[in-house]
C-alpha cells in the first residue's frame, strides 16, 4: 500500500502543497519545529481515519490565513494505491460555514473516487501506523491511552467494532445521567433496561473485538521483543476488562488469569449475558455514584516482561524495548489482516530511541513499507540509511524534495 500524491489546501501550516511520493524509498522530513513536518503526518493519518492524532477540534485543522474566506475550507485528499482496490482517490473537505443564526458550524465531506461517502467508508482504504514520542510513554501512561491505541488500531480494520464503539460513547453518558436522575429520585429504576441493552450489545462487540485483537498481537510482539532481548525475555500482554467474562460463564478460564489464552476466543454472543450479570450486580452502586461501574470504557491493558508488569517494576530502558516491540506488532498484524504493508509514519521518534533500537526499528521498516519521518537532527541517522533515504527540507510549509 502507498501513497502516490499527497494534495493539501489550507490544511494547518500549508497554504498549497501537492507532493508526489516515493515507493521504496524512506522519506526523512528534515527541519525545525514547527514548519510543518508533523502536519505533513496528520494529514496523511487524517486522509485515512477522519480523525487528528494531535487535536479533537477539526477546526484547529484549517489554516489562518483562510479565516477570512467567506467560507473557510481546508481540505486533502490522496492518490492511493493498493493491492485489494488497485487505486483510489480520497478527499476529505472542511468547510466552516455559519448556520441561519450566524453560528460557525464546521461540515466534514468524504469523498471517495469523487463521490460523497460516509466516514465509515474509508475503513480499509488507507491504513497507517502512526509512532509518536508520546507512544514511548504508553506504559507508564492512563490506562484511557492505552484503550486509545487498541481502538485507533481496530477501527481502521474493523467496521463492526467502529460502529459498536460510536454506539457505546453515546450511549454511556445517556445511562450515567439517568443514574444520577435515579439517585436524585427523578426517574425510575425500571428505564434502565432500554440503556442497559444498547450497552451490553455494543460493549459485548468491543471486549471480544479487543480479545481477539490483543492475542493476535502479542504473537508478533513477543517475536521483536526476543529478537530485541536476545530472546533473554519473554513479553507478555495482560487484558483486563472491567468485570472478567469467562468461556463457560462460570469462573472458568477467566480473563484475569496471567497474560492472554491464546488458543481461546469469546464471542459477543458469551460475553453479553455476562456483561448484563455484572452491570446487575453494580447497580445500586452505580446509582450511589452517578456512574457506569463495569465496561469497557474501564478495561486495562498491561505489558509484563517475565511475568513481571513492565509499568510497575521495568526500567526505563525496558519500558522502551516492550513499547518498540509493541508498535512493530502493529505493524506486522496490520500486514497480515490486509495482505500488505501499511503507510508508516514517525514523528520523532528516532530521536527518542538509543542507537541500537533505532538500527534494530530503521532495519526492519526499511525497503518493506512506505515511511515517513521528521526529525530535527540529521546526524542520528548513519550515512548508510541517508544514502538511501528521500531528504526532503521542510520550511515553512514549503517542502524541498530535492528533485
Amino acid at each position: 500500500m502507498q501513497i502516490e500524491h499527497l494534495s493539501l489546501t489550507h490544511f494547518r501550516n500549508y497554504a498549497r502543497l501537492e507532493l508526489s511520493l516515493p515507493a521504496g524509498q524512506p522519506v526523512l522530513l528534515v527541519g525545525a519545529n514547527a514548519q510543518g513536518k508533523t502536519s505533513l503526518l496528520e494529514a496523511i493519518y487524517y486522509l485515512a481515519t477522519a480523525k487528528s492524532p494531535y487535536t479533537q477540534s477539526d477546526r484547529q485543522l484549517i489554516h489562518w490565513r483562510a479565516e477570512n474566506d467567506p467560507v473557510p475550507v481546508a481540505r486533502v485528499s490522496g492518490e492511493i494505491i493498493s493491492r485489494r482496490k488497485a487505486r483510489v482517490r480520497l478527499e476529505i473537505t472542511l468547510a466552516l460555514e455559519k448556520t441561519p443564526e450566524g453560528e460557525p458550524r464546521l461540515r466534514k465531506i468524504v469523498r471517495i473516487n469523487g463521490v460523497d461517502k460516509r466516514v465509515m467508508d474509508l475503513i480499509g482504504l488507507l491504513n497507517v501506523v502512526l509512532f509518536l514520542p508520546r507512544d514511548l510513554t504508553l506504559i507508564e501512561g492512563a490506562p484511557s491511552d492505552r484503550r486509545r491505541f487498541i481502538d485507533d488500531t481496530l477501527s481502521q480494520m474493523d467496521a463492526t467494532y467502529v460502529e459498536a464503539l460510536a454506539l457505546y460513547e453515546k450511549v454511556l453518558p445517556q445511562r450515567n445521567a439517568l443514574l444520577r436522575r435515579i439517585a436524585d429520585g427523578a426517574a425510575s429504576v425500571r428505564e434502565l433496561p432500554f440503556w442497559d441493552e444498547k450497552l451490553i450489545a455494543s460493549g459485548s462487540i468491543i471486549v471480544a473485538g479487543r480479545q481477539k485483537f490483543l492475542r493476535e498481537l502479542e504473537y508478533e510482539a513477543q517475536r521483536a521483543h526476543h529478537d530485541l532481548t536476545g530472546r533473554r525475555e519473554t513479553l507478555t500482554l495482560r487484558y483486563q476488562p472491567s468485570f472478567a467474562p469467562t468461556t463457560g460463564g462460570a469462573g472458568q478460564m477467566s480473563f484475569d488469569a496471567l497474560g492472554l489464552d491464546l488458543h481461546r476466543e469469546l464471542t459477543p454472543d458469551q460475553i453479553a449475558p455476562q456483561f448484563a450479570d455484572q452491570l446487575q450486580r453494580d447497580q445500586r452502586e452505580a446509582i450511589h455514584r452517578g456512574m457506569t461501574q463495569s465496561g469497557p470504557h474501564r478495561d486495562e491493558l498491561r505489558l509484563l516482561i517475565n511475568n513481571r508488569d513492565v509499568g510497575q517494576y521495568g526500567s526505563r530502558g525496558q519500558s522502551r524495548t516492550a513499547v518498540l516491540a509493541f508498535k512493530l506488532a502493529e505493524l506486522a498484524w496490520m500486514r497480515d489482516h490486509i495482505g500488505e504493508w501499511p503507510v508508516l509514519l514517525l514523528d520523532e521518534v528516532a530521536a527518542e530511541l538509543d542507537a541500537a533500537r533505532r538500527a534494530y526499528l530503521l532495519d526492519r521498516i526499511d525497503g518493506a513499507t512506505q515511511t515517513l519521518m521528521t526529525t530535527t537532527e540529521m546526524d542520528i541517522f548513519t550515512p548508510e540509511f541517508r544514502q538511501r533515504a528521500a531528504i526532503w527540507q521542510v520550511n515553512e510549509g514549503q517542502i524541498e524534495t530535492g528533485e
